[in-house]
């Protein structure tokens, strides 16, 4: 312990100069910034940026990559929550409360609660990645197949169970993303499925195509259709800070949400994207009678609080399997290990002794970052509140040009804006005949992942499903699974007895 500690100081040591924090605050920024334009995600950035780590120090070069992406997640809630315009695919979730909260004059609660929860998620993962990473790193690497795909199946059934009013609804809606995730080359076989002959399809449909498409694009088009002439209800504000009561209804959820972000950044299950459903799904089931209601109507705060926390925790988790194993978790840690590899470093068990210099002051420098966006982003609160005061005519039509670009900018392609478009008009009908949007996200994200999964553990079991039951830790998640699913209809039949 006190060796960490030393090391830890060594690393603040090195963070601390000003050349670092100068890299450290440039990184912040851009990565807000970027965070609140869709379809340009910290991943895109960090790999255009490659080339500067032939001129610049590793050590600088590397804290100001992490500064970009922690940073795309502070900055991707901003829209979620204003907008209903997700920037990153992990803070989709946000904008399921948090922008109802914003049409019903409570956005600075949501912005605020965002930021605070963000910060205390970073730190607190921080801390966990400083004291545990070796430790951590070694349980990953025991889950197979079995494991994985049982997690994903948890992630399915719970998030199919809350979203929406009704479960056939939600998983109908899963379903849709399933078979949107099937499109394209088979992973494993490499035989191309379901394109319809469409070239454009070879590569796959999308995430962030369907998710600007299905929240941005379908809000700017139901208005058009329905809200149009109705008053501009966003135009409300009360405040730009937390009361009382929502700082005591927040902190749970941002501890519950760090607690679990934080395990799944670890291990190759997803990214943010499936704890950011399970702390939604976990707090609308564990969320008080009086408050329960809130979901899904005016915006529960813990519906934004939770995610934020979860969204974080994973993200600063993810530098676990990436410095001791040389495993990256998600596609920004894999630009930051070909970052790594750029100087000769390679990412490993051996990393702490052969570059411990950099490693600690990477550390040191998350500390430092999480402080950075929380002064960097609390005082912008109400300037990007102000957003909600353009009539709704321009804030939508904004809102449309700011998805067409974001969109075409991801691969130049006309076609993607046909069908992000497409989408957009599938996304009006689900709203308007109530099924849940997100659902369909998840399947698009976890379907082909889950597949591969599936499939590599059959080939483990020699085509035997039984291996799923055989390891204990796969057959315990299927028991949770089970539990999610007759819980609910158990809890409905015992009411009415």
């Amino acid at each position: 312990m006190t060796d960490i500690l030393t090391q830890l100081l060594g690393g603040f040591a090195t963070a601390a100069t000003p050349i670092n924090l100068l890299w450290a605050l440039a990184g912040c920024a851009l990565g807000t910034a970027i965070g609140v334009l869709p379809g340009l995600g910290p991943a895109v950035t960090v790999a255009m940026l490659l080339p500067i780590t032939g001129q610049v120090e590793p050590t600088a070069s590397m804290i100001f990559f992490a500064g970009i992406y922690y940073g795309a997640m502070y900055g991707g809630s901003t829209t979620s929550i204003l907008l209903n315009t997700p920037g990153e695919t992990g803070t989709m979730v946000t904008a399921l409360e948090g922008f109802k909260m914003a049409k019903h004059g409570r956005a600075g609660a949501a912005l605020a609660t965002s930021a605070i929860g963000s910060f205390v998620a970073g730190t607190i993962a921080t801390v966990l990645v400083t004291l545990f990473a070796p430790i951590l790193a070694k349980f990953a690497v025991q889950l197979g197949p079995p494991e994985y795909f049982c997690l994903m199946l948890l992630a399915f059934t719970t998030v199919s169970a809350v979203l929406g009013k009704s479960t056939l609804r939600g998983l109908t809606a899963l379903f849709f993303g399933l078979a949107l995730g099937l499109v394209g080359i088979d992973q494993i076989t490499a035989q191309v499925r379901y394109t319809g002959g469409v070239m454009e399809f070879m590569d796959g449909v999308e995430v962030v195509l369907v998710a600007v498409g299905l929240f941005a694009v379908a809000e700017g088009l139901y208005n058009a259709l329905y809200e149009g002439r109705s008053a501009n209800d966003m135009n409300k504000l009360n405040k730009v800070h937390m009361t009382r009561t929502e700082w005591r209804r927040s902190w749970p959820a941002w501890l519950r949400g760090t607690a679990i972000g934080f395990p799944f950044g670890t291990i190759p299950a997803g990214g943010s994207e499936i704890p950011t459903f399970l702390s939604y799904a976990a707090e609308r089931k564990l969320a008080k009678p009086e408050h329960e209601k809130e979901f899904g109507t005016v915006g529960a705060i813990e519906g934004v609080a939770g995610p934020e926390a979860a969204n974080n925790a994973a993200v600063t988790a993810t530098l676990v399997p990436l410095l001791t194993l040389g495993i990256p978790t998600s596609v920004t840690a894999a630009i930051l290990l070909s970052a790594l590899q750029n100087y000769g470093i390679n990412a490993g068990p051996q990393l702490f002794q052969t570059s411990s210099d950099l490693v600690w002051a990477l550390i040191a420098s998350l500390y430092i970052g999480n402080v950075m966006l929380l002064v960097l982003n609390l005082p912008l609160v109400g300037l990007w509140v102000k957003l909600l005061k353009i009539p709704k005519p321009q804030l939508y039509a904004g809102i449309l040009i700011f998805a067409t670009v974001g969109v075409y900018g991801m691969r130049q392609s006309a076609f993607d804006l046909y069908l992000m478009y497409g989408l957009g008009l599938l996304g009006v009908l689900m709203r308007r005949y109530d099924f849940p949007t997100a659902p369909v996200i998840v399947g698009l994200i976890l379907g082909p992942l889950a597949e591969a999964q599936m499939r590599n553990a059959l080939s483990i079991g020699e085509g035997s499903w039984g291996v799923f039951v055989e390891r204990p830790m796969s057959a315990t998640l299927l028991a949770v699974v089970v539990l999610v699913l007759i819980t609910p209809r158990l809890l409905a039949w015992h009411r009415r007895a």
